[in-house]
């Protein structure tokens, strides 16, 4: 049977009647539809693979909903959880033992885990951080019905034996799960996320003329060099350029375009397609 193969997984109202088996009763249907299998055809064999699948489906829903709000949708999770089960039943040999879930169990929780590591963060943490924040997660729960109050990052340390900036790490990148949307809107004010954000960075528009700008300045000699550092970076006027250079301000205005005007030609050298920018 091939992965296009997976059986269709039940509507919740079809799964709840399913979930009534109980677990003696589902195990020894599950060994019994496996030992038919190992024995009918090929043909006949998936059929009875998809019958297992539909009959432990309520236990890969169950392993899902432990890893519930934690910023993936639970359809999703079970999704997973199903998948995983999936691959499990087919690769699963009856002769190596008769009880499947001792074999699937540890694999979709895997799957889970690998679904969290690789799809579940908006921004990624450390993978050390990535693997205690569900154990973090379960102490802190756990704690917190002991102690009666949320246990301190130093009490989830003890209970986990890891540092303390381990917890807080893993406390704190909670929230890396999911981005936030630009128009979520802010308690303080109601307005979306997106208004309040500055339009554009201080120095932004510039950044690119510098970029542009600095290998071309590079190339000028060094008396146009000068002539545009008093200009621009010491804030000379040009009368006091033209007493600097003994020249006139005339000669200085006229200096300054040329300057530019070999600024220009070139930046336009280097602009994309070869094209000269606009002056």
């Amino acid at each position: 049977m091939s992965t296009a193969s997976i059986p269709t997984i039940p509507h919740r109202s079809t799964a709840s009647s399913i979930g009534r088996v109980s677990s003696a009763e589902r195990k020894a249907r599950t060994a019994e539809l496996l030992a038919k299998a190992r024995e009918c055809p090929p043909g006949e064999r998936g059929d009875l693979l998809d019958e297992v699948i539909v009959l432990n489906i309520p236990v890969a829903r169950t392993l899902a909903a432990r890893y519930r709000n934690r910023g993936q949708s639970s359809d999703e999770l079970e999704q997973v959880a199903c998948l995983a089960l999936t691959r499990a039943v087919q690769s699963f040999d009856p002769e190596r033992g008769d009880d499947l879930l001792v074999f699937a169990v540890p694999s979709i929780l895997g799957e889970l885990k690998r679904h969290f590591r690789s799809a579940a963060w908006a921004v990624r943490p450390p993978r050390r951080i990535q693997e205690i924040r569900p154990r973090v997660v379960a102490a802190e729960e756990e704690l917190g019905q002991q102690l009666g109050r949320p246990p301190t990052p130093q009490e989830l340390a003890d209970e986990l034996d890891c540092s303390t900036a381990e917890v807080e790490e893993a406390l704190a990148c909670g929230e890396l799960a999911h981005a936030a949307s630009l128009d979520e809107p802010v308690a303080a004010t109601g307005s979306p996320l997106g208004e309040l954000l500055p339009t554009l960075e201080p120095g932004f528009e510039q950044s690119e003329a510098v970029a542009m700008l600095g290998p071309a300045c590079r190339k000028l000699k060094p008396r146009d060099r000068r002539i545009l550092r008093m200009r621009f970076y010491e804030q000379r006027t040009q009368q006091e350029i033209a007493d600097e250079l003994g020249v006139t301000q005339v000669q200085v205005s006229r200096l300054l375009q040329r300057i530019f005007t070999d600024l220009r030609r070139a930046v336009g050298a280097h602009a994309p397609g070869g094209r000269p920018r606009a002056a």
